[in-house]
């Protein structure tokens, strides 16, 4: 059992253009899609197509559209019932598979809202071997929420609390390293470099491995830290390896994060060892490249091309 937290939600809208971005003009679409998004709830549809079984934590209110992306994109959803609407995204994305965000603020919670996610997560951590906080937070929750969260499963579940990974940036992240003591964390190498407030090279997994390093194992468990187009790197306390993409065609780059996230898990939870959690991270972030707005990838998806993996240290 693999359990997620969406605590900030997103309708995910994606425009297909036929030609780059030209800003300030009018342009027609090629094709758009609508997604039911939120890193936690991209990581629980791809662990979900991969046929091990994954529940969704997420605020919701009951009469939200959302609702109804999320019962299509068929996840075990744990809904959290609140009083605002999920937030919108809006992606642009053009053949080269370049891509714009806008990003629009989620809904404020109340402070009961909150303890009711928190206690919604304790409770759905009951069994689980992983738990995923994953996302930016929304207004009333303060930057330390994903430490409050992580405390409160511990604290109720004890030994048997499952190991917990968290993909967030900014102060949410830096939270989390300073007070959380996750098992993994999931930044990309601007995230990284934000937090630790060092330039880093992501083009020199030296250089990656040189700042993860300062956090691993002091401060977390492990850091899965991706590269985009370069692929990933994976610090750990026993060694570091650096895995590079195989040959697609980039058609849409959001969420190739959260896919990673999810083949990482994946791989854990089936045994696997640290080279092997890396290399099925880089396919399944490689996939999610290559498909149209924040669709999910399947086993079926993978690609099929080399993903070389190589000892660091």
């Amino acid at each position: 059992m693999i359990v997620t937290l969406t605590a900030n939600p997103s309708l995910d809208r994606t425009v297909m253009l036929p030609a780059p971005l030209q800003v300030g003009d009018v342009q027609s679409a090629a094709s758009t899609r609508e997604d039911a998004g939120g890193k936690g709830i991209n990581v629980a549809r791809a662990i979900t197509a991969a046929g091990e079984e994954c529940a969704a934590v997420l605020p919701l209110a009951p009469d939200d559209p959302y609702d109804a992306a999320l019962r299509a994109a068929d996840v075990v959803a744990r809904r959290v019932a609140i009083r605002g609407n999920v937030r919108a995204n809006i992606a642009i994305t053009d053949p080269a598979g370049v891509t714009t965000k806008l990003n629009l603020p989620g809904a404020r919670l109340s402070p009961d809202e909150v303890s009711a996610v928190v206690d919604a997560v304790v409770a759905a951590s009951v069994g689980a071997r992983w738990l995923v906080l994953a996302g930016s937070l929304p207004p009333g929750v303060g930057e330390d929420f994903y430490v409050r969260i992580i405390a409160a499963v511990r604290a109720a579940r004890g030994a048997d609390a499952p190991l917990i990974a968290v993909d967030t940036s900014g102060s949410a992240l830096a939270a989390v390293v300073a007070d959380g003591a996750p098992d993994l964390i999931k930044p990309n190498d601007d995230e990284l470099a934000e937090l630790v407030g060092v330039a880093i090279d992501g083009s020199d997994p030296q250089s990656v491995l040189h700042v993860a390093r300062a956090l691993v194992p002091a401060r977390v468990g492990a850091a899965l830290v991706t590269l985009g187009s370069r692929g990933a790197l994976l610090v750990a306390a026993e060694g570091a390896w650096a895995a590079a993409p195989p040959p697609i065609q980039v058609v849409s780059t959001v969420g190739a994060g959260d896919s990673s996230l999810a083949g990482y898990v994946l791989a854990a939870t089936r045994g696997a060892d640290q080279g092997e959690r890396l290399r099925l991270a880089v396919r399944y972030g490689a996939a999610a490249a290559s498909l149209p707005g924040t669709k999910a990838p399947a086993p079926a998806d993978l690609p099929t091309g080399d993903v070389p993996v190589t000892r660091l240290d």
